[in-house]
């Protein structure tokens, strides 16, 4: 079973930037889409970008032209660069491979306040 380890929330004013990290375990990372998905409280998760094996990239609309997507194989780890953030971003954040396979881990808090 591959285990997600997701880092680098925290809280940041609208406008400010974060860079999120999720390393997994396990030998397929590399052939595997990732994808970055968030929950808000009270609404569904969603995913927000994905990234195929070949570095592909889709996002959600509502965060096309912010966030960036990318990954390093050598690493197993899938990043999500998030800049001109706005309140609406707040939520916990987890990565997968799109769609999930995984068993989800434990997320990083995302809050955007002034």
């Amino acid at each position: 079973q591959v285990q997600l380890v997701e880092s680098g929330g925290g809280l940041v004013q609208p406008g400010g930037s974060l860079r999120l990290s999720c390393t997994a375990s396990g030998s397929s990372f590399s052939i595997n889409t990732m994808g970055w998905y968030r929950q808000a409280p009270g609404k569904q998760r969603e995913v927000v970008a994905s990234i195929t094996s070949g570095g592909f990239t889709h996002y959600a609309a509502s965060v096309k032209g912010r966030f960036t997507i990318s990954r390093d194989n050598a690493k197993n780890t899938v990043y999500l660069q998030m800049n001109s953030l706005k309140p609406e971003d707040t939520a916990v954040y987890y990565c997968n491979t799109n769609p999930p396979f995984n068993s989800w881990g434990q997320g990083t808090q995302v809050t955007v306040s002034s």
